[in-house]
């Protein structure tokens, strides 16, 4: 494809939307090994009849098992753009406190264990997601199509049936195989919009009431969530920019009910001695030392027998001070990883999930994500009274690996593309001052040669972090310049501007 020449009047620090896609095309290639591009003519061929299958079964003509829930007006709540809909939503009040029906798309039964699509689906691990496009797990006419929860269409799913009381509390757990139908797609910023002005969806106003007591039921535990902004590539026409995008409070309370399903799920597992837990360790002592002493010497009070969750909550990315802080936190809980077991005997010494301050396991992104299609399974069967099918158990000791190789690949191409986006847009500016909170700081070695102090800065606009030769304090705001940018090697360099020392 031709490249189409940038605009000079186009906005700085955006870049042709097709220049990016070349790029990424480029990169795509340095990772074809790791990371597959195309599904294999038989997974195509598999998908093609199991989605054959769901409009000839949309009848409702299945196994006995599954229920008919298509008269609960379910709802979706995701990104605007998004067509992947892994979860469905009802909530209502319920004996005092609340029941909370949670569909979630059923991938296998579409997805026949060991068959070409199960086998690609390991192979792939997760879909990936890159500035310009998705590289999915499961061929899109399912994904995108008839496994996808979209609106006005019976779908086959799992769905949770979580009993809450006044304070938000699990009181009960139940899980079927049910046909759903939801009626309505949701996007979050319209849904906040419409919240903020008093005009919310009956569902959303619950949801949020229901999000803020399981966040309160959070910090008692002592869990911890970050509250720092995400860099993101914005699209406007035919370009792009990268631009800062902080979840809205409804993006919160969704993420409650997904946390509180995860850990629903690993109560049962864990009751029933089978199942895959998603883990992490505590902090370590030494690293939680470091961080209180790095909260004193930036001169933000930590309050005596406040928890860790608490605190964190209580910070303000917007202050540079806290920003630096907030970045910190986020080296204290590392290692996170899955673990397998099909009996008691190989539950693991430690099930709790550090940051989330319980035990913890995936089972709300099947379409997404390889590790939840197992955990639904084994959980259903759990709540059904039997034992998991025997080769149902004998896979789950090869999903770990799977997901931590599958894990590190594609973080290392989200990563690089990202880099892409940035020197790209980066470009525009170079030669340019900006102010910068610094975040991060290493000290320099005195032997000849050796590399100098850094300090690690956090740029707002654009949004970019970067490793600069200067000294400074932790949240100190300091000048740096843009001095080059290579596109090709995805690198920038900044250097600390005039009248700083370096």
């Amino acid at each position: 494809m031709p490249q189409r020449p940038v605009s000079l009047t186009a906005p700085r620090g955006s870049v042709a939307a097709d220049v990016i896609g070349e790029g990424i095309d480029a990169l795509l290639g340095t990772f074809a090994e790791e990371i597959p591009l195309d599904f294999p003519a038989e997974v195509l061929a598999e998908a093609e009849q199991a989605a054959a299958r769901a409009l000839r079964d949309a009848d409702g003509v299945e196994a006995a098992e599954r229920t008919d829930r298509t008269e609960v007006p379910f709802v979706t709540l995701d990104p605007a753009s998004s067509t992947d809909l892994d979860q469905a939503m009802h909530l209502e009040r319920h004996g005092g406190g609340f029941r909370v029906l949670y569909a979630i798309a059923d991938v296998p039964w579409f997805v026949a264990l060991g068959g070409p699509l199960d086998r690609e689906a390991r192979r792939r691990g997760q879909t990936v997601y890159l500035p310009d496009r998705r590289i999915p797990l499961h061929p899109e006419v399912l994904s995108e199509g008839v496994a996808s929860l979209l609106p006005d269409q019976d779908t086959p799913a799992f769905v949770w049936v979580l009993d809450l009381d006044g304070t938000g509390e699990i009181r009960g757990i139940g899980l079927e195989r049910s046909r759903v139908r939801s009626v309505q797609k949701l996007a979050y910023e319209e849904v906040q919009a419409k919240l903020d002005r008093g005009e919310g969806h009956p569902m959303m106003v619950l949801l949020q009431e229901i999000g803020a007591l399981r966040a309160r039921q959070e910090s008692v535990r002592g869990g911890a969530s970050l509250n720092v902004p995400e860099q993101e590539v914005v699209e406007e026409g035919e370009r792009l920019h990268l631009g800062w995008r902080r979840p809205h409070p409804i993006e919160d309370a969704n993420a409650q009910i997904s946390l509180m399903t995860g850990m629903a799920a690993a109560q049962l597992m864990l009751e029933h001695g089978a199942g895959i837990l998603r883990t992490m360790p505590p902090a370590q002592a030494q690293a939680m030392d470091r961080f209180r002493r790095q909260a004193e010497a930036l001169r933000i009070p930590w309050p005596t027998g406040q928890a860790y969750g608490e605190f964190l909550r209580s910070l303000d990315w917007q202050d540079p001070a806290h920003l630096a802080l907030l970045n910190h936190a986020t080296s204290l809980f590392r290692g996170a990883s899955y673990a397998a077991f099909t009996s008691a005997d190989e539950i693991p010494e430690d099930t709790v999930q550090a940051a989330i301050a319980a035990p913890y396991a995936h089972a709300t992104a099947p379409l997404r994500r390889l590790v939840d299609r197992f955990v639904l399974l084994v959980c259903h069967a759990h709540v059904q009274g039997r034992a998991p099918d025997p080769d149902l158990l004998a896979a789950l000791g090869e999903i770990p690996e799977a997901m931590r190789g599958s894990g590190a690949r594609a973080g290392e191409l989200e990563r690089a593309a990202l880099d892409l986006v940035e020197a790209a847009a980066l470009a525009t500016w170079q030669g340019d001052t900006f102010a910068a909170t610094v975040i991060d700081r290493r000290e320099g070695k005195q032997a000849e040669g050796a590399a100098p102090t850094r300090v690690e800065v956090q740029l707002t606009d654009p949004p970019v972090t970067a490793w600069v030769p200067m000294d400074a304090d932790l949240g100190a705001v300091v000048r740096v310049r843009l001095e080059s940018v290579d596109t090709a090697a995805r690198h920038a360099e900044f250097v600390a501007a005039d009248g700083v020392r370096s």
